[in-house]
């Protein structure tokens, strides 16, 4: 498989190249498939904070095609961690689908970071769906003390039985997907308040989290500080 510009853009940014291993594999959900891997000295070299991401390089009909995937339960004592796909049609999910014990994949770590604030926000406000929801638990498993409010959107009902990471004193609540996302607009809108003392994360579909960044500066005026927003995919 022949590395595209994109590989050779990454490398010049200062991108870092792995090689993962699959120890194990299970099902999550219908239409899910979690694989364990080693990070072939990822975590050591790279470290680990929340939401943090990596880029799989898959083959594509012989070219090389790089998708963004969030860690899930890091170990850095033993350098694994778990990798969620979703399996519809694409080469990702064909990779992922036939996966099997001692397959590799190479990744490329460049581009993400991220850091609460400080002070730590007293609440937590966070949007997204089935694609960012690993990210949204990990920013949960990471909050401390701090309560959230957490909206995630869904395409398919079977997207409702994914693990969501709350705990006591959090509020989770699931929408469906209707009319290019306006009911997640409207609902998140009318739910989030401003507050100096909160952090705010939305991560989902690009245009409806445009719209929510917009909102959260413009109308509430929220501190730029205070507010994460990466367009996770785009509707066509």
């Amino acid at each position: 498989m022949q590395r595209n510009w994109e590989a050779l853009v990454l490398k010049a940014m200062g991108g870092r190249n792995f090689r993962l291993t699959v120890l194990g594999a299970e099902p999550v959900g219908d239409g899910y498939r979690r694989l364990r891997v080693d990070g072939g000295g990822l975590l050591e070299a790279c470290g680990v904070h929340p939401t943090m991401w990596i880029r799989l390089w898959f083959d594509n009909a012989g070219r090389a095609h790089q998708r963004a995937y969030t860690l899930v339960d890091p170990d850095p004592a033993t350098g694994a961690f778990d990798l969620v796909f979703a399996l519809h049609d694409g080469c990702a999910a064909h990779w992922a689908s036939a996966a099997a014990v001692g397959d590799t994949i190479d990744a490329t770590v460049q581009g993400s970071g991220f850091r609460w604030p400080d002070p730590r926000p007293r609440h937590v406000f966070a949007v997204g769906d089935a694609a960012s929801l690993p990210a949204v638990n990990s920013l949960l498993d990471d909050a401390g003390d701090s309560p959230a409010t957490v909206w995630l959107e869904y395409a398919h009902e079977h997207e409702r039985a994914l693990p969501v990471r709350a705990r006591a004193g959090d509020t989770v609540t699931w929408l469906p997907r209707k009319d290019g996302g306006r009911l997640l607009l409207d609902t998140v809108k009318a739910g989030l308040p401003q507050s100096d003392g909160a952090y705010y994360w939305v991560a989902g579909e690009a245009a409806s989290t445009r719209a929510l960044a917009r909102h959260l500066r413009k109308d509430l005026g929220v501190d730029k500080h205070r507010v994460s927003a990466l367009g996770y995919w785009s509707a066509s």
